[in-house]
Order: C-alpha cells, then sequence, then structure tokens
C-alpha cells in the first residue's frame, strides 16, 4: 500500500529539480520527459504512481470496434495516487486521449492526473477542475479512426523515457520525472535531504554569503 503521507510532504517540499539531482546522483540519467510534455496549469503540481497505456494507429478493418474499450476501463479502474501514463509517440498522426470527462471521471476516483505526449483537448474545463494534466500538445482530433490502446499496465515509453507500472511520477511547472518504483523509497530520502541542504544554501546566500563560498562547503547549487 503507498504512503500518503509521503506523497502529500513530496507535493509540499519536492521539486523536479531536485529529484532530477537525485536521480542523477543515483545513476539514473534518462528519467525526465521530453520538454514538449507541459502542464496544462504549471501552478498544480502532481505526484502519483503510473499506471500505463500503450496507443497504436488504429488499423484497418476496425470500424465496428469500441476504440475508447481499453481506455475507459483503465480510467474506471484508477485508484487515489494513481496516474494516467498514456503513451501515444508511436501514433501516426497526433491524437487526444484525454479530456475533460476523462479528467472527471478520474478525479473522481482520486486519481492523481494524467501525463501524456500526445495531445489533450476541453482544456479551459479541465483547468477549472484543478485536475493535473501534462500533454505533448492542444488540440481537438480524437482518437476514433486514428488510433486505440493496445495494452494496459506494460512498460511503455512516454515522451522519451521508459514508464512501468508502479512507478513514481512527479510532475511540476518545469516538467516530469520518473522515479523507478524500485528505488523510490531511496531517492525520496536523498530528495528530502537535498531539499534541507538548499533551504540552509539559502538562507546563507540571503545573508550575503557568497555564492562560491556556499558551494565549496554545502556542494549545493
Amino acid at each position: 500500500m503507498h504512503d500518503s503521507n509521503l506523497l502529500v510532504a513530496a507535493v509540499e517540499e519536492l521539486s523536479t529539480g531536485v529529484l532530477s539531482d537525485t536521480l542523477d546522483a543515483a545513476g539514473y540519467r534518462n528519467h525526465a520527459l521530453h520538454p514538449r510534455v507541459r502542464p496544462l496549469d504549471d501552478q498544480l503540481v502532481l505526484c502519483g504512481y503510473a499506471r500505463t497505456a500503450q496507443y497504436q494507429p488504429a488499423g484497418e478493418g476496425e470500424a465496428g470496434d469500441n476504440p475508447y474499450e481499453l481506455e475507459i476501463a483503465l480510467v474506471d479502474d484508477l485508484r487515489v495516487s494513481e496516474v494516467a501514463v498514456l503513451a501515444c509517440g508511436s501514433t501516426a498522426e497526433p491524437v487526444a486521449p484525454w479530456g475533460e470527462l476523462l479528467s472527471t471521471a478520474a478525479q473522481a476516483r482520486g486519481a492523481a492526473g494524467c501525463i501524456t505526449d500526445g495531445l489533450v483537448r476541453d482544456t479551459r474545463a479541465i483547468r477549472s477542475m484543478k485536475f493535473p494534466v501534462y500533454h505533448g500538445g492542444i488540440g481537438p482530433l480524437d482518437l476514433k479512426g486514428r488510433a486505440r490502446i493496445v495494452a494496459v499496465d506494460i512498460p511503455v515509453e512516454c515522451g522519451g523515457v521508459l514508464v512501468s507500472p508502479g512507478d513514481l511520477v512527479f510532475g511540476d511547472a518545469d516538467g516530469v520525472v520518473v522515479i523507478p518504483r524500485d528505488v523510490e523509497e531511496r531517492i525520496l530520502r536523498a530528495a528530502f535531504d537535498k531539499v534541507m541542504l538548499q533551504e540552509r544554501a539559502r538562507r546563507e546566500l540571503r545573508s550575503g554569503k557568497k555564492l562560491s563560498e556556499v558551494f565549496a562547503r554545502l556542494g549545493t547549487i
């Protein structure tokens, strides 16, 4: 079971910059989604556990099928503190797998947000909901006839980063980072330590100490 208090503390105290530095120091270099994946509302922070979905171009002869079947099932199965991670990089053309109604359903189930390297639509409505959504672009194109989910809860590449089910994903105004679930505790512990060190550096800099002095002593910048 996930520690909800830990997630609250992460949202309140951490940032993608701190987590990125901590992951780098631990040898996990490819953890930040491509810079084009941006928050719909950069005042919101996203922190939760990945539920993944892989999209592919829609095949021929699928006109009678329901292209939303797996997407609906994934959203209906979202739990508290989970994040829908929708990988659309392999679709033939940009599509918007996420919009207002999916946001409404996910928020009602206690989900923490959505991340996609595809498009998002219904943006004004989603912003008014204060539901964290990260996207690879904004546009109205529905996936029907263009793309469909072919698998859920598998490792996917989203925004150039491998995301596995259960990985911790964190997003703020600077972007999104992915923390592999098997090192989550170690990375978070180190990130909280780094925040404390940065606060000490901040106090010293505000008191007038030179940046070179503070960096030499504390090793953070």
